[in-house]
């Protein structure tokens, strides 16, 4: 990873531990909204100890990860389905935390784990695409010890939409039908009684950052990314911070 540049399109006066990595390694491994801001926010809620053993579902090109293994000292398993475990590693070790980091491929209904093996499960812009299953939280929740817990941070509705808002209509993805909003997520798992929920809420000025992501993905994004940063900051400009935003949610295990 090389130094910071001068000059960085994404320094945020929030999140300083996320300034400290290079930009265009964020760029370069791109997948979806800056995870380390996402993650740096989560972890305002979370009580993060060296040696903890830490499953990161969904982790994409395990930024998320690297950034957990660097920043708090703890052991992670980086598991994605669509970036292959070698890849990932590759990552990895390049990043010098290839002794907490250990890559797996792995879908999330199928996850290779003894049950109770993981201290923390943290899910960055990804639990939304396996995780409103209403019993998913049951088989995830047995890889947990008792006492654990897990955070999640999905992209999200302020409110529950009835219908597609009129000024989204042009920008919207038939997958985004996976937006809950925080009330909907805590009845999610509540319901369950595998967990307890402790928070559920927006991220703060989440839009805000979203769109000041997009719009840096737009200037300074590799290859296609460019064009998916100018047309997600099109959509939040029009919406104005009225409808979308991230979720933030935190449990302990029952």
């Amino acid at each position: 990873m090389s130094p910071t540049p001068p000059h960085n399109p994404l320094a945020h006066e929030r999140y300083p531990r996320s300034n400290r990595y290079d930009p265009q390694w964020v760029f370069d491994n791109l997948m979806g909204p800056h995870p380390l801001w996402l993650l740096e926010a989560l972890c305002e809620h979370l009580v993060i100890e060296p040696g903890l053993r830490v499953l990161d579902l969904g982790c994409g090109t395990a930024l998320t990860s690297i950034f957990m293994a660097k920043e708090f000292g703890v052991k992670v398993w980086a598991t994605d389905l669509w970036i292959a475990a070698e890849e990932n590693q590759a990552r990895i070790e390049a990043a010098g935390v290839g002794d907490l980091v250990t890559a797996v491929h792995a879908e999330a209904h199928a996850l290779p784990f003894e049950d109770e093996h993981f201290d923390l499960v943290v899910s960055l812009d990804a639990y939304h695409y396996f995780g409103t299953d209403d019993l998913y939280i049951g088989a995830l929740s047995r890889l947990i010890r008792p006492g654990g817990r897990i955070g999640i941070v999905v992209p999200g509705v302020k409110q529950e939409l009835e219908a597609i808002p009129e000024v989204l209509a042009p920008y919207w993805q038939w997958d985004f039908c996976s937006f809950h909003s925080p009330a909907w997520w805590r009845r999610h798992w509540d319901k369950t009684t595998k967990v307890r929920v402790e928070r559920a809420d927006l991220v703060p000025g989440g839009h805000e950052d979203w769109l000041r992501f997009e719009e840096a993905t737009a200037m300074h994004g590799v290859g296609w990314h460019r064009e998916a940063g100018a047309r997600e900051a099109a959509m939040l400009r029009a919406d104005a911070g009225e409808y979308l935003g991230f979720v933030q949610m935190v449990a302990v295990k029952a």
